[in-house]
């Protein structure tokens, strides 16, 4: 029987397992492939595992073990899933369909269902698409986006807003991480900025997507005008929409949710990113469909 997993370092606490159990009811094994030698973890899935998912920190490294990949991966240089295929090993990157997802549901409440019934596997792309057409609808301007971090997570959510049509500002602890990405990829015209301006780009963005996996000192700053957006009655949009990639413990939570809430501005939480990257990852790690809304249970228990 096929056998599928996870590499990283630490994934004791992860809740791919209990997904994954959820998507196919138990009927395939699932491990967690711990350990801070990544080629030793690597070997494992390539003597045992059909595919596996690969987490911190080793997206980068499993890029390069990949034979074939999209061309989204080639410019993300990381992935999140290997497969064995008869064209060898193929990479795959859900970080990005996940966010692609989680941002449809954000304006478009239902489309993931909706889509997913008609579509089938490959609803993804087609989310993707038809998004990218209904911001014309959802502003009379070019949005703007805000990525917050610059580690694979980072550069898949920058590439994906970028995509999606938005115009993207990357921040990092480190600055020059964020320019050499700015630098790299001269299509998206992607402006890096120091966290210094953290308040001012947060409160000019329409979409902040926060992949820090900590709360930086600037959000202690923030103040109920800083959520409200621009256009808040014009269109029927959030004011606002804030990504977290973080689950365990999120950032935004306390005072901030409260602002959130009071100011219509929308909170994604590290959750549905979650969700939606198994969503189109398994399918591809399988080739079986994952049963979405079992899964959707699974980790709102």
């Amino acid at each position: 029987m096929d056998k599928f997993g996870l590499i990283g370092d630490p994934v004791a606490t992860s809740l791919s397992p209990l997904l994954f159990e959820a998507a196919y009811h138990g009927e395939y094994a699932y491990d967690l492939i711990e350990g801070s030698d990544f080629d030793k973890s690597f070997e494992k899935f390539f003597s045992d595992y059909k595919a596996i998912n690969v987490t911190a920190p080793f997206k980068e490294k499993a890029f390069l073990k990949a034979d074939v990949f999209s061309a989204i991966c080639l410019k993300i240089k990381a992935v999140n899933l290997l497969l064995k295929t008869d064209e060898g090993i193929c990479g795959g990157n859900s970080d990005f369909t996940g966010i692609i997802l989680s941002l449809a549901e954000a304006y478009l409440p239902g489309i993931t269902n909706q889509f997913y019934e008609k579509f089938g596997d490959k609803a993804y792309i087609q989310i993707h698409k038809f998004l990218q057409q209904s911001l014309g609808s959802l502003f009379d301007r070019k949005p703007q986006a805000l990525i917050v971090g610059c580690g694979g997570a980072g550069r898949a959510a920058a590439i994906a807003a970028a995509e999606l049509g938005f115009a993207t500002v990357l921040m990092n602890r480190t600055p020059d991480k964020a320019q050499s990405i700015a630098d790299e990829l001269p299509e998206y015209g992607f402006i890096a900025d120091p966290l210094s301006d953290f308040r001012a780009a947060f409160r000019e963005c329409d979409l902040v997507i926060y992949t820090v996996p900590s709360a930086i000192d600037a959000l202690a700053s923030l103040s109920e005008d800083d959520f409200r957006g621009e256009d808040r009655y014009k269109y029927s949009r959030p004011a606002k929409v804030v990504l977290e990639a973080n689950y365990k413990t999120p950032s935004f939570s306390g005072s901030l949710r409260q602002q959130m809430l009071s100011t219509g501005c929308q909170y994604v939480p590290g959750q549905s990113w979650l969700l939606n990257q198994a969503l189109t990852g398994y399918g591809l790690m399988t080739g079986l469909r994952p049963d979405a809304l079992s899964m959707a249970r699974a980790i709102l228990a």
